[in-house]
């Protein structure tokens, strides 16, 4: 099994670079880089005898790639593909024919053989090219630019395949990226939200689960998802996830008392739609048991919580405690650690963390106190159910598990506002 992720653009420089890393720590007896050694190299080279193309195959095998020529291959290749350099990409094929079923980057994963790596980025005239070579990946092609949205991309591909009915279950993978110019384009061209016998085709259950928070596109998904007939419920935890805020609003007039209440995860990702146990929906601070104010921070939905801020909802409203005592915590936990602040890290974006702020003007206590626990999505490869007891809103961010998912600028407002562990 792989020991390290093969990335989906590679940068063979780095990769030149890890491999020296590698061998100069395996001569100074590093242990980490001896039992890459062990595991991947060869019995027969030891620290004395070790030589740069030895710490090159240890490296390429560790990335799940069968030697160092077929991990260069795969860079050439990706590099290739996302320049739109079609002549290297061609030369690359007719050297080896058997790049064009085998995966652009070596290594099994979702984008595929190249054509359909080519189809993820809207390169046509590569698309042309392999499929006059033989490519055959059509189906795949046409599924990850439906993912990507690139839309003209899938249009071709389509028109290749014949202009086929989409399958059932096709629009799952735009739901997963929160994709709604692909949605849209599967809809369009005949995909289905129920299936003959009325059972739910629509993958609502992805659109709220998944790990991607994009709060525009996800309502204009659920908002297609109905304008082609599949009937949402209407609740305020639907309405929320719509941002619809007029919805939102009729149901607080019929029950004022909305504003206090708190929700259990099956309230919230309701199974009927589809929707698993608390692991699989990917949020960062607890929801089960939390008020439409938590879903608000997770969700990345910040005009629809100051509508409840301004229809006298608490800012320390506090989540439902279990009966093992955990819960209790205040929306401003959620903004501390959450699924959107996972995404501003991973690239890089600046953060000012506008809903920590919000709450915090709004009166939020900086110091108020709860006990969580959180297992993450097995995505996150962090296994094991941790505990967090009485701890702060600072608390909660400095110890939790992955700091991916906190938000720097977050803690440090609420430190200014006199926070502390």
């Amino acid at each position: 099994m792989p020991a390290r992720h093969f990335p989906v653009r590679p940068s063979l420089d780095q990769l030149r670079r890890q491999a020296k890393d590698l061998l100069r720590a395996y001569r100074a007896g590093d242990s980490a880089a001896i039992a890459d050694f062990a595991e991947f190299g060869s019995p027969l080279v030891g620290p004395t005898t070790v030589k740069l193309a030895d710490a090159q195959f240890v490296l390429a095998r560790s990335y799940g790639l069968p030697s160092w020529p077929r991990l260069v291959t795969a860079c050439r290749m990706t590099v290739a593909l996302w320049r739109g350099d079609l002549e290297t990409v061609r030369s690359l094929v007719l050297r080896d024919p058997r790049l064009l079923t085998e995966d652009a980057r070596g290594v099994t994963g979702n984008w595929g053989p190249p054509l359909s790596y080519a189809a993820n980025l809207g390169q046509d005239a590569i698309i042309e090219m392999l499929r006059g070579l033989g490519a055959t990946d059509l189906q795949q092609a046409f599924n990850r630019a439906c993912l990507q949205g690139q839309v003209e991309t899938a249009r071709k591909l389509h028109a290749m395949m014949g202009s086929p009915t989409p399958a059932d279950g096709c629009l799952v993978d735009p739901a997963y990226t929160l994709n709604a110019d692909g949605t849209q384009f599967l809809l369009e061209i005949g995909a289905r939200v129920y299936d003959d016998n009325g059972h739910r085709l629509a993958p609502v259950h992805m659109v709220l689960e998944t790990d991607s928070r994009n709060p525009a596109a996800r309502h204009r998904i659920l908002d297609l998802y109905e304008q082609y007939g599949f009937k949402l419920p209407d609740t305020p935890l639907m309405a929320i996830f719509r941002g619809r805020v007029d919805l939102l609003e009729a149901h607080l007039r019929r029950d004022p008392g909305l504003v206090t209440r708190t929700f259990t995860h099956e309230e919230v990702y309701p199974p009927e739609l589809g929707c698993g146990d608390e692991v699989n929906a990917t949020h960062g601070t607890p929801l089960a048991g939390a008020t439409l104010l938590h879903l608000c921070a997770d969700y990345d939905e910040l005009e629809t919580a100051r509508l409840l801020l301004d229809h006298g909802m608490n800012p320390d409203q506090p989540a439902a405690i279990d009966a093992d005592g955990f819960g209790g915590h205040t929306p401003l936990f959620s903004t501390v650690v959450s699924q959107p602040n996972f995404w501003i890290n991973h690239h890089g974006h600046p953060s000012d963390a506008p809903f920590t702020r919000l709450l915090l003007e709004r009166g939020a206590n900086p110091n108020a106190r709860a006990s969580l626990r959180k297992q993450l999505h097995p995505g996150y490869e962090i296994e094991g159910t941790h505990e967090y007891r009485d701890v702060t809103p600072l608390a909660w961010g400095q110890r939790f598990i992955h700091q991916k998912l906190v938000d720097p600028a977050a803690l440090r407002l609420i430190a200014e506002r006199g926070g502390h562990t």
